[in-house]
């Protein structure tokens, strides 16, 4: 036999021979071996949970027996407290609407070694006739990555060392510091939504300032439709930078999206958030928390009045500026941090805005930024509200471009993030389409 142009086939060697040989033993193995031996967990549910099928890999993993999984427990049996809380609340009600999720990060509990940190991956399987049949799910050990996120930090400091010392080690410091800023940026940038949705018959305005590029911040903020019409928002700052702070923004966001679409009461969405923050970090003895305040506004449109109801778990109050001229704080006194304790208060306040009023809900950046020659006074609340009543009324559009010239008025006395969340309602409804004004630096 020969090739195209009369030039015949080289017989095969010995060695490619072999490597063919070394191959095809390499693809006996069976399809079910390679689903009980794989390097990560798998198992199959019917629709209420039940365990139906699960591999060697993950019942290694969590020490426990065939016999007392398959047909015995549903998947969240698998998991945590708060691993349980986040799939009731968030896993389970997004994969019933999306019909898959990928890379969800939750806790499984194992016989011995404490709570495995786990990456799951979920779809549903349907039948000829679009019916859900089971849940196929897929795991994977995550243990490895909170490791990497602290020796990054490690690995941080001794660059920032080497810089002091050499010339070399300088240049190589600033190149790695450009390469993590890069990477920083984009992942900051997936922390909060990339634009706020139209709301019908309101007005919205954002605005985020990162005062560190070099540094992941921990300020937060949404805005998203839940039932009945109405609209839910949240703002808020979690304690401290860097990768674990955008650990529990991550959390924080989505827990907030889940409990608000399960129970749109702003108290209730706060209480939900302060039970999985203080079940998942208070037991490694590293406890994280975070201020916030949760909004719920209905807009009344042509019918009645447009109502905005507020939870404060430790969070500076909002601030309204009428369309009459007048700047009001909504105070939400005795709310607690969020995460602290396992039941912390939640302070609550409602308004009813009328055409012209804007409602505007900041973090501390803004009033906490240094003033005075010597950057030595806070500018605090009554600066503000004095700022916000010589600029009422105003469009949330208006305000938080005032707001933005502000903070750039501080100069280098404001030296933490800033997020700034502004919804009002148009001065003639009628006339004026709803509208979002994004601002960010």
């Amino acid at each position: 036999m020969c090739r195209t142009g009369g030039v015949p086939d080289s017989p095969e060697t010995g060695d490619e021979a072999s490597t063919d040989a070394a191959f095809t033993a390499l693809l006996e193995d069976s399809a079910e071996d390679l689903y009980e031996s794989a390097p990560c967990g798998y198992l199959s549910t019917l629709m209420d949970g039940t365990i139906a099928k699960i591999n060697n890999t993950l019942l290694d993993w969590l020490g426990l027996d065939r016999e007392a999984v398959a047909g015995r427990k549903r998947f969240a049996d698998l998991l945590t407290i708060g691993g349980k809380l986040y799939h009731e609340t968030h896993f389970a009600p997004l994969l019933r609407m999306q019909g898959e999720l990928r890379g969800i990060a939750l806790d499984m509990r194992r016989q011995e070694g404490g709570p495995l940190p786990v990456l799951v991956s979920a779809v549903i399987k349907h039948g000829s006739e679009g019916e859900p049949l089971l849940i196929r799910i897929t795991v994977f050990d995550a243990s490895d990555r909170r490791s990497y996120e602290k020796e990054l930090l490690h690995r941080r400091k001794e660059a920032e060392r080497a810089h002091a010392e050499a010339d070399e080690a300088r240049r190589q410091a600033e190149a790695d510091r450009a390469r993590l800023a890069e990477a920083l940026a984009v992942l900051q940038r997936s922390l909060v939504p990339d634009s706020l949705p139209a709301v019908p018959g309101v007005e919205t305005a954002v605005h985020y300032h990162t005062a560190a590029p070099d540094q992941l911040g921990g300020d937060f903020y949404d805005l998203f439709p839940v039932s009945g019409g109405r609209w839910a928002f949240f703002l808020g700052d979690v304690c401290g930078k860097g990768p674990e702070a955008a650990s529990l923004t991550s959390l924080t966001r989505y827990t907030l999206r889940a409990a608000a679409h399960h129970d749109p009461d702003p108290a209730s969405a706060l209480t939900t958030l302060n039970a999985v923050l203080h079940e998942r970090y208070t037991g490694d003895g590293d406890p994280r928390y975070c201020t916030c305040i949760f909004g719920i506004i209905e807009p009344g449109g042509d019918h009645g009045p447009t109502t905005v109801r507020l939870a404060s778990g430790g969070h500076p109050p909002a601030l309204v500026l009428r369309s009459d001229g007048r700047a009001e704080y909504l105070p939400t006194p005795g709310g607690l941090l969020i995460g602290v304790l396992p039941s912390a208060p939640i302070g609550t306040a409602e308004t009813v805005l009328a055409p012209g009023d804007t409602v505007v809900l900041y973090t501390d950046g803004l009033t906490e930024a240094r003033t005075g020659p010597g950057r030595d006074d806070l500018y605090g609340e009554d600066a503000l509200h004095a700022f916000a009543t010589d600029h009422a009324p105003a469009s949330p559009d208006e305000v938080i471009t005032a707001l933005t010239g502000l903070l750039e008025s501080f100069g280098d006395g404001l030296d933490d993030d800033t997020a700034l969340l502004a919804l009002g309602v148009p001065a003639a409804p009628s006339l004026i389409a709803p509208s979002t004004t994004s601002h960010a630096s």
